[in-house]
């Protein structure tokens, strides 16, 4: 796969309404202003973008990953042109037994100082004692709010006092995400987003993943493509979305937990 190596710089759209916004928005908002105006080429390298993450942003940048595909790439190229950029991760309480090993082959491989964010206690035995382990069966509202509680909730605390985040988040994973630019504002967290692989296909990440001898799940291999918590996920069959695994059972097509927004 060829992709190009000159140093590239980002830009990213004007989408975002005008609102009252905090000093660390405004900020982040500036910082998207002042890049805005030359367009990053598609075909630019994933080290290009993510060394230029780091240097924009430095300290005040993390990437967000659950260990698919797509996120173990990122890592293995910010191990070799940006180690410092940190690395996080939000166990739900309900990740596959194969995700936790996972997080430690790659802590051994890489040497990453993964940080890991867990849902706020209180809440989640609120959820199960009043609604049951299960309630996210019951309605697609009632799955987002397990999603908002497990998931989003700490997103945000991963995010606080951040000018960036850097996603694995493709256009070709789903109708909803087929919109991402590789540099985008983010609204609904007030930061900038940096979605690297934005315009890679399935194809490329695992010519890459074969290339690096990158490490992934064994869930790969029994045809998971879209890994979440065990309970909502499931192996797709030949020719599915790669999200048809997640939530199988709600008949709306937007398979998203509420993290890419």
């Amino acid at each position: 796969m060829k992709r190009a190596k000159e140093e590239a710089t980002i830009s990213a759209p004007r989408s975002a309404p005008p609102r009252r916004v905090s000093a660390r928005r405004a900020s982040a908002r500036a910082a998207l202003a002042a890049i805005e105006r030359v367009p990053i080429p598609e075909d630019a390298a994933l080290e290009t973008i993510v060394e230029w993450t780091w240097k924009r942003f430095g300290p005040r940048v993390k990437l967000a990953t659950g260990f698919n595909p797509e996120g173990l790439v990122v890592i293995d190229a910010i191990a070799r042109v940006a180690p410092q950029l940190r690395v996080f991760s939000i166990d739900t309480g309900r990740l596959h037994e194969e995700t936790y090993k996972l997080m430690v082959t790659v802590r051994e491989r890489y040497g990453t100082e993964l940080e890991v964010y867990f849902p706020e206690r209180n809440a989640i035995e609120k959820l199960v004692r009043e609604r049951g382990p299960y309630s996210f069966r019951k309605s697609v509202a009632e799955r987002m709010e397990c999603c908002a509680i497990r998931k989003v909730e700490p997103l945000g605390r991963a995010l606080e006092n951040l000018g960036a985040w850097v996603t694995g988040v493709r256009r070709e994973q789903s109708a909803t995400r087929s919109r991402a630019r590789i540099v985008e504002w983010d609204d609904a967290n007030g930061l900038v987003k940096v979605n690297p692989l934005a315009h890679w296909s399935q194809r490329e990440v695992m010519e890459r993943i074969r290339e690096r001898d990158i490490p992934t799940s064994p869930l790969l291999q029994r045809g998971y493509q879209s890994v979440g918590c065990a309970p909502c996920t499931r192996p797709t069959r030949r020719g599915e979305d790669p999200r048809a695994g997640r939530w199988w059972w709600e008949k709306c097509t937007a398979k998203e937990c509420g993290l890419h927004r």
